[in-house]
């Protein structure tokens, strides 16, 4: 009988695990479990093009069930996976079967922090996070009508570009005193406050939502400044929390995610994970993280699938991100937390293009840039390869990107 590897999840790791495992040459069988009822299709366009109704579901596959069929990749779809035995490698299911494992797969993924607030479950009051989320959120979407997006950063501020493109009065409440304010630095935040501001998005920050009020559906949101903000759709973005549960019980170490080490595997060798899951050591930074990325999701999932087939493919790439809002297409390269300096390109208080290079200790570790290709891989060229930036140049426009790597 075959070898078979069951993977639990449908993630955007899932969808390249399928494909890695081809080409490492697994000739088992593979089985993918998901507790959603669709086949793995991008998330990133959610908040964005299939929320603004640009894109259909069709649109959102990452590959036709054509090319499943003709792989022979077996889908057990709103399925849920209630527990792994380790011991006997057996997976059982909420449908009572138990199924038996070779190489098990975690891509479980992540799902949104909830949050506990008076009025928080009247209908109009939304999270997003998967296909569902925005089906249910366009019946809500009603031009000229008010919206409320309770958080500042990546997914909050998409939302409020897709709501206002769509002819919303959109209000975007904020704790921090800036928004972004995890992610880059003070002037990066005032820059796309202004953005915001510009296409008619209120801001406040140094505030967040206390209540929701209805009758029927959400109405009102009582703000934590007093404040009582009209809202006939509300849109919470407060993070998104590692599904650890089913690897924490079958006793896999667990650190903010599942631990795994440079080949994607678990503390069990017959168990591999990837994606928004996992926490392992990035080298390029020296650090353990857990990375929130369709980028890291896929190349983890490239060494995953060497490692399920006997062989060792290290993962050690270049983390890197983008977020579109409006006409700003922001790709950032690097991580830039622990930045002791900033140098900027571009126009930052009037344009709507830029670059932000960060420095730590004059080491470069980072760049966002918007509407800025040529600077994005200029930044990843140098950070791959641990090349040196002149920091004298990098400011000056008239230096062509390409010219500012200096060795």
């Amino acid at each position: 009988m075959k070898p078979i590897c069951i993977i639990i999840g449908a993630s955007h790791a899932a969808a390249q695990l399928i494909v890695s495992l081809g080409i490492e040459g697994w000739d088992g069988q593979v089985l993918v479990i998901s507790d959603e009822p669709h086949l793995p299709y991008n998330h990133p366009p959610l908040s964005k093009a299939f929320l603004s109704g640009d894109q259909s579901e069709q649109d959102l596959l990452i590959r036709k069930p054509a090319f499943y069929e003709q792989k022979n990749i077996d889908f057990k779809l709103n399925t849920r996976v209630e527990a792994i035995d380790r011991k006997a490698h057996t997976i059982t299911l909420s449908t009572g079967e138990t199924l038996t494992y070779d190489k098990l797969a975690l891509c479980t993924g992540a799902r949104v922090r909830r949050v506990d607030l008076p009025g928080v479950t009247l209908p109009g009051i939304h999270y997003l996070r998967d296909l569902n989320d925005v089906l249910a959120i366009r019946n809500h979407i009603q031009p000229g009508q008010p919206a409320v997006i309770v958080g500042g950063g990546y997914i909050g501020l998409e939302a409020a570009a897709s709501l206002t493109k769509m002819g919303m009065q959109v209000t975007l409440l904020e704790l921090a005193p800036r928004i972004l304010a995890r992610v880059t630095a003070p002037e990066m935040s005032e820059f796309y406050a202004r953005i915001h501001r510009e296409e008619g998005v209120q801001i406040a920050t140094d505030v967040s939502a206390e209540a929701f009020e209805g009758n029927g559906s959400v109405e009102t949101v009582i703000c934590s400044d007093g404040r009582q903000l009209p809202a006939s759709l509300v849109i919470i973005g407060v993070g998104v929390i590692p599904n650890v549960e089913l690897a924490q019980e079958a006793g896999l170490k667990i650190d903010n995610g599942i631990l795994v080490d440079s080949c994607a595997r678990s503390s069990d060798p017959t168990i591999v994970a990837a994606g928004d899951v996992t926490n392992h050591f990035l080298h390029n930074y020296q650090k353990q993280l857990r990375l929130e990325s369709v980028p890291n999701a896929v190349d983890q999932a490239k060494a995953a699938a060497a490692a399920i087939c006997g062989k060792e493919k290290p993962y050690c790439s270049l983390p890197w991100f983008w977020s579109d809002q409006f006409d700003l297409k922001l790709q950032i390269a690097g991580l830039s937390q622990g930045y002791d300096q900033i140098i900027i390109r571009g126009d930052i208080k009037t344009s709507r293009s830029v670059a932000v290079f960060y420095f730590k200790q004059g080491k470069f570790i980072a760049a966002d840039c918007v509407n800025r290709a040529a600077e994005f891989m200029v930044a990843r060229k140098a950070l791959s390869s641990d090349l040196t930036l002149d920091l004298e140049k990098l400011s000056d426009e008239n230096v062509a990107p390409k010219d500012l790597i200096v060795g």
